[in-house]
């Protein structure tokens, strides 16, 4: 099949979605389908996340990928796309996330080309973006498909959007063999959190949850992977606790598998998630998890008890901070729940969910 995928950005999109994409357009070229990834970035940057080599790129440049998208802007791509893939002539259109998904649906209208929307957040977000909404209620009635990430992401949509959806996991990459053991050469064990630092991830939680601990427990520290608005923010916390040699905020990484595999507890203090990409990932190294309960995506990924914590949101950081020391004081628990977390996933391989998009897109794509 000729598969084309379209996001808005690879250069500037640092995010679990963007992995995403890189792992399924790389496993359906291997599969031997001729696969093309159409961005808004300029032509001739590098992507955050390598590609395949055999998955052609198209950068058309329109707009600033970095920033949100004006109605002149939109309207400008959602000309060039349906110029663009009208030439491309592909079997169908896979669009991650609403900011490509949208104009996608709406270029495409009458071309006979299906088009499958890859949504990869929760009802939550859009609570406040009322006109986000309503373009994607309205552009959903020109997509074939819409993925989610879960039947439980699903099941919080309206009832007529969940009638189009399909769920399709995120992967989760195996741990690297070779990292294993790197926890144990660290002088100084680390809570690890990896996200957006932007205001659903929560990260202030985390670092006052960490700072009213760090007294008992001198020998830990918090390091927190990740690029956002919210950095000025969180370094003006980390300053007024005096924590400025136990807390780091070192920005994005290109190689994510060497601090899961160096870490010794993983904390998720998000609000919402549509999975917990990161989260199961950093399980999958063995590393026990802990978050909220009534936090969608991070209540699916860990099980009480069993692979990690969820706790109450009634006071989150006192909730939280009890959570992590009853890890942080028990190593013998951090190994058995470790233990159980690398398994948790394991029907998640990638080999497995690049198979469901393949059969999702044969579905979908003109007879």
């Amino acid at each position: 099949m000729k598969i084309l995928f379209i996001i808005k950005t690879m250069v500037h999109g640092t995010g679990g979605a963007e992995r995403v994409l890189a792992e399924i357009s790389g496993g359906l070229c291997a599969k031997g389908h001729d696969v093309s990834l159409l961005t808004f970035d300029p032509p001739g940057e590098e992507p955050f996340y390598p590609l395949h080599d055999g998955v052609r790129r198209i950068d058309l440049g329109v707009g600033d990928a970095r920033k949100k998208s004006g109605f002149g802007v939109t309207l400008t791509r959602i000309g060039t796309l349906r110029k663009t893939v009208l030439q491309e002539k592909p079997d169908a259109v896979v669009a991650f996330m609403h900011s490509s998904f949208i104009p996608a649906a709406f270029a495409l209208i009458g071309s006979g080309i299906p088009v499958i929307g890859s949504e990869h957040i929760v009802p939550e977000h859009y609570q406040s973006r009322k006109i986000e909404f309503f373009l994607f209620v309205l552009s959903s009635f020109f997509l074939k498909k819409i993925t989610v990430v879960s039947e439980k992401v699903r099941e919080s949509y309206p009832s007529f959007l969940q009638r189009k959806m399909a769920v399709v996991p995120n992967p989760v990459k195996s741990a690297q063999p070779d990292l294993k053991g790197l926890r144990h050469l660290e002088k100084r064990p680390v809570v690890l959190t990896v996200g957006r630092l932007d205001p659903q991830k929560d990260q202030d939680t985390l670092i006052r949850a960490f700072g009213i601990l760090a007294p008992r427990f001198s020998d830990w520290d918090l390091k927190i992977i990740g690029e956002g608005e919210l950095r000025p923010a969180l370094e003006k916390t980390v300053a007024e606790l005096h924590m400025k040699e136990r807390v780091f905020l070192p920005g994005l990484t290109s190689d994510i598998d060497r601090e899961y595999a160096a870490a010794s507890l993983f904390v998720i203090p998000s609000r919402y998630e549509s999975f917990g990409l990161a989260t199961a990932e950093a399980m999958s190294y063995g590393l026990p998890a802990i978050g909220f309960s009534d936090c969608p995506g991070t209540n699916e990924v860990i099980e009480n008890g069993v692979n990690g914590l969820l706790v109450g949101s009634g006071e989150r950081t006192e909730a939280l901070a009890q959570a992590m020391e009853t890890l942080m004081s028990s190593e013998q628990s951090r190994t058995e729940m470790g233990q159980r977390a690398a398994e948790s996933h394991s029907d998640l391989r990638p080999d497995r969910i690049v198979d469901l998009w393949e059969e999702l897109i044969k579905r979908v794509r003109p007879s």
